[in-house]
């Protein structure tokens, strides 16, 4: 069993930051929803532990959208050497040489980069929210439901982005680098 170097940050990125996000995220909003519904009734202890979970969030959406921008998708963009025919080190060429995949680009990878961007900053916008008016946030109620609605569309958008992100990967996986090996099978 083996990966490369890129396939364990697409891995570390994706399955890692984003999916730990997302499962943090759907916590986050029965927890706010429930807040909402109960007119803001919470105690200093629920308060106290769901700020520092938001604040926790943010940064597990930013590390996503951070380590996707800025580590995997220059491999995913990488030019390909004038007269090369093998396109699986070049993500997108390789999407892009095909009919029935360039919709994985030209679709899905373009929506994904951007769409995936709303996350973190609605994220952040929240557990700021949450941290600027602390318990006086359950005297005012439109701003409890606007932090619920964009932690909300932080969800979306990430479920959105790592969807796109999953798919893409399966059709042109970010390849090469050092091989890291975890174990071998035996010859039979």
């Amino acid at each position: 069993m083996e990966i490369t170097s890129r396939g364990l940050w697409t891995l570390i990125h994706g399955m890692g930051f984003g999916a730990l996000f997302l499962l943090a995220c759907s916590a986050a909003v029965y927890q706010l929803w429930s807040i909402c519904r109960s007119n803001g009734t919470t105690s200093d202890q629920t308060d106290a532990v769901l700020k520092w979970y938001l604040l926790a969030m943010a940064l597990l959406a930013w590390l996503s959208v951070l380590s996707g921008t800025y580590i995997v998708y220059p491999w995913y963009r990488a030019v390909a050497p004038a007269g090369t025919h093998d396109l699986a080190m070049y993500p997108q060429l390789l999407l892009k040489s095909s009919p029935t995949t360039i919709g994985w680009h030209t679709l899905g990878m373009e929506w994904k980069e951007h769409v995936a961007w709303l996350s973190p900053i609605a994220m952040t916008m929240a557990a700021a929210t949450f941290f600027h008016y602390g318990s006086d946030l359950k005297n005012q109620r439109y701003l409890r439901s606007a932090v619920l609605w964009f932690t909300i569309v932080a969800f979306a958008s990430a479920a959105v982005a790592g969807t796109w992100g999953a798919m893409i990967n399966k059709y042109a996986p970010t390849v090469g680098g050092r091989v890291y090996t975890f174990s071998q099978a035996e010859a039979k």
